[in-house]
This record gives C-alpha cells, sequence and structure tokens, in this order.
C-alpha cells in the first residue's frame, strides 16, 4: 500500500478517537469548591460539569430542605451564565438565594404543576447547553429519569442540580434509592458560628458526600455560602457536641 494510504488510515482514526474524547473532555471539566480537603474527595478537584448532583435537607430541614437549596445556589452561583430553576412549590425566596451569591437576574424559574414536567423542563435545560446550571426540586427520582437527565447534561457539559424536597418525612426514604447521580450529598443545619460578642455567626452545616462516583464518602463542618456562593471549612468541634446533637435529632 502506498504511503498516502495509510496516512489517510491514521488521520481518520485520529478525528475518530477526537471526536470519541469530547464527550469524556467535557466531563472532566470541574467546578472546585476551593477547600483542598473536599475537592480531594471529588474526581478531578470538584464538582463535574455534564453530571447532574443530588442535595438533600438532612435532620430537622429534611422536609423544608432550606439548607440544601442554598447549597445549590452557591453552586449555581459560582457557575457562569443564567440558572434555570424548576419547581412545582412556588416558596423559593430569592434573597436567600441572592446572599449565596445566585442574584436574581440570573435565574429563570420555571413553575410546573406536575413533577414530571419538572423532569422534563430539567431535561430541555439540560439538552440546551446555553445555561450555567439546571436545578430542579424533586420528591422523587426514579433511575429511568435520572439516566435521562444524566445523557442530557453529558451531551451538552451542562451541570444539573437536584434539590430532593419532600412533602413528609416518610417520603424521605427514597433519597436511599439508586439514580444516575455522580454525587449525593446531604445538608444538615449545625449551630451558628460562635461569636467573641452577643450576636448570630455565620450559619454552619454539615455536609455528608454520602455517593460519588470514583471517590470515597466524607463529612465536612462548613461555613453557609457567602455573598459569592464560596462556603469554609470549619474546625470539627473539639468535643464533637454539635454533631452529636445533630445526629440524636435527624431523622433519615
Amino acid at each position: 500500500m502506498p504511503r498516502a494510504y495509510y496516512t489517510r488510515v491514521i488521520d481518520d482514526l485520529r478525528q475518530r478517537i477526537a471526536h470519541l474524547e469530547g464527550a469524556a473532555s467535557r466531563k472532566a471539566v470541574v467546578l472546585p469548591f476551593g477547600i483542598p480537603e473536599m475537592d480531594d474527595r471529588l474526581p478531578g478537584g470538584g464538582l463535574s460539569f455534564g453530571a447532574i448532583h443530588e442535595i438533600a435537607g438532612g435532620g430537622a430541614g429534611t422536609v423544608d430542605g432550606a439548607a440544601a437549596a442554598l447549597f445549590a445556589g452557591g453552586i449555581a452561583a459560582r457557575a457562569k451564565g443564567k440558572v434555570l430553576w424548576c419547581l412545582t412549590r412556588p416558596d423559593l425566596f430569592g434573597p436567600a438565594l441572592s446572599q449565596a451569591g445566585l442574584h436574581p437576574d440570573r435565574v429563570i424559574y420555571c413553575e410546573a404543576d406536575r413533577e414530571e414536567d419538572v423532569l422534563a423542563s430539567m431535561e430541555e435545560g439540560l439538552s440546551f447547553g446555553g445555561l450555567a446550571a439546571v436545578v430542579g426540586e424533586l420528591v422523587r427520582l426514579p433511575m429511568t429519569q435520572s439516566r435521562r437527565l444524566q445523557l442530557a447534561a453529558e451531551k451538552t457539559g451542562t451541570m444539573g442540580l437536584i434539590v430532593r424536597r419532600w412533602r413528609r418525612q416518610s417520603e424521605a426514604s427514597d433519597f436511599g434509592n439508586p439514580s444516575a447521580s455522580t454525587t449525593r450529598w446531604r445538608i444538615s443545619v449545625l449551630p451558628s458560628e460562635p461569636l467573641p460578642t452577643v450576636g448570630v455567626g455565620r450559619a454552619r452545616w454539615l455536609a455528608e458526600l454520602m455517593r460519588v462516583k470514583a471517590g470515597e464518602c466524607a463529612e465536612f463542618e462548613l461555613g453557609a455560602c457567602d455573598a459569592k456562593g464560596r462556603v469554609c471549612l470549619f474546625p470539627v468541634s473539639g468535643d464533637g457536641s454539635d454533631t452529636q446533637a445533630w445526629r440524636g435529632s435527624r431523622a433519615i
């Protein structure tokens, strides 16, 4: 065979390999927390774009999920661009999200009557590919639907954040069912940061990384999101009293 033939074959193979690696390169893009102790636990050193991530409230916040929503809002705030937020209950408090770094001008709200419509809106938003993140509030996340969302996210490289919100404590058991999410978090409220004077310090969370693909589970005591969506790492309580009290009262 002439050399030109082999050259064409090699060039064709290189193009095919580059095409196949395109999806992998998108998935490799991550959004780091900027905290080595957290980023080292996540493949690639941060939360993956082109993937979906589940977040739920724990302890007393199992049902309302306020801390989980703020955690998701802080993540979305640090990504660049518009954010699509899909929900069925119009009780999201915009000023709180703004304090967590997600300004109202960046959020597009999509209110639906049914969870099926939330799933459809999320899939459409993830497939669009021009958004910083797509957030959806869901009670249940079956494996089939989670896989559809994951595939849509992989296609465009958009991050999907799923805030699990339950109407009653008994529904929280659904959080243990398998899904296609890349990470699964549970965010519980701890006593706020102690101050040397009278006042209320920075809100504090216990963030449990309950599941991560190609990684290990972990727990972190965090300072809640600041005005730029950033969290900080607090040293674990010296006597463990805060965490022990939380564990004694948590519902799931």
